[in-house]
């Protein structure tokens, strides 16, 4: 147990968040800052340089802080993810820092080696273990569907729990911050089940356009995918989500409201939220 006077010192200590330009990092650093905690953001080009195939980057960035959020690139899914994991855990407790709360997947068999390697180092850990993020929609690789008005996407009838990424860095924030968070794995995930073609009329609603979705087998998708100059590797990677992930967790969890005391966002409040500020005006994207 730390003593009052730690306690000022840790205040005064920030949070290093990795990956804190992506989907979940920059929503994590944006409410850190909110809360008045100092934060460090480190990345392969950023001020404090972070890279995750250059282990020497990791204990300067480490140096100095209190806690630390994990999100790995490219995916814990990803081959040497959870030895990589586990590095960083050790090399943190050697730099004295405990508190690690680390972004996990469901349904990834390296993503859950990944989270039991970063409990085993004994720090003091916090796993959200995330559905699918609905912000691929609206920031991401689906968002020109929409604008498309046709999600051509393998997954058929299949049911996912999509989680909203504000509900995780909400989480990430709690376990980060506050007591009683250790030792647990939250796994995130919306309060109802959505298959493709009810995601699409859910847009369709937000954005007064007509959405529809298109199947499409795997194969084929990867190979339009690959036309269209997407790199080989995201391919691959995005070939394995779709044929052994997605539609392979068709149940809901309740991580949200037990990590928070509050209910998960559904998919309609976050489309409604996204086109109201503009995610999807063509226009606006037109300047990005």
């Amino acid at each position: 147990m730390t003593n009052t006077h730690d306690n000022r010192h840790d205040d005064q200590q920030p949070v290093l968040v990795l990956g804190g330009t992506g989907k979940t990092g920059r929503r994590v650093a944006q409410r850190l800052e909110q809360r008045g905690v100092p934060v460090r953001i480190a990345s392969r080009s950023g001020e404090t340089p972070f890279d995750w195939e250059d282990p020497s980057t990791w204990g300067p960035a480490l140096d100095g802080c209190r806690a630390v959020y994990i999100s790995y690139y490219p995916d814990l899914a990803a081959p040497g993810a959870p030895e990589a994991v586990r590095a960083l855990a050790d090399v943190a407790l050697e730099r004295g820092v405990r508190r690690l709360v680390l972004l996990s997947g469901r349904g990834e068999v390296e993503a859950q080696r990944a989270e039991r390697a970063v409990f085993d180092s004994g720090a003091d850990v916090t796993v959200v273990r995330c559905a699918w993020f609905m912000q691929n929609f609206s920031e991401a690789f689906l968002r020109d569907a929409v604008l498309s008005g046709e999600l051509v996407l393998p997954g058929g009838d299949a049911l996912e729990p999509w989680i909203d990424t504000d509900d995780i860095a909400d989480v990430a924030v709690a376990a980060l911050t506050e007591p009683g968070h250790v030792g647990e794995l939250y796994e995130l995930t919306s309060p109802q089940l959505y298959t493709l073609t009810d995601l699409a009329a859910e847009l369709g609603r937000a954005t007064g356009r007509d959405v529809r979705y298109i199947p499409v087998s795997v194969d084929d998708y990867a190979a339009g995918a690959a036309e269209q100059g997407v790199p080989e590797e995201l391919v691959g990677f995005l070939t394995y989500l779709f044929s052994e992930v997605f539609g392979h967790n068709a149940h809901t969890a309740d991580g949200v409201q037990r990590a928070l005391g509050r209910p998960a966002r559904d998919f309609a409040t976050f489309a409604a939220e996204a086109a109201a500020t503009g995610a999807w005006d063509a226009s606006v994207l037109a300047k990005v």
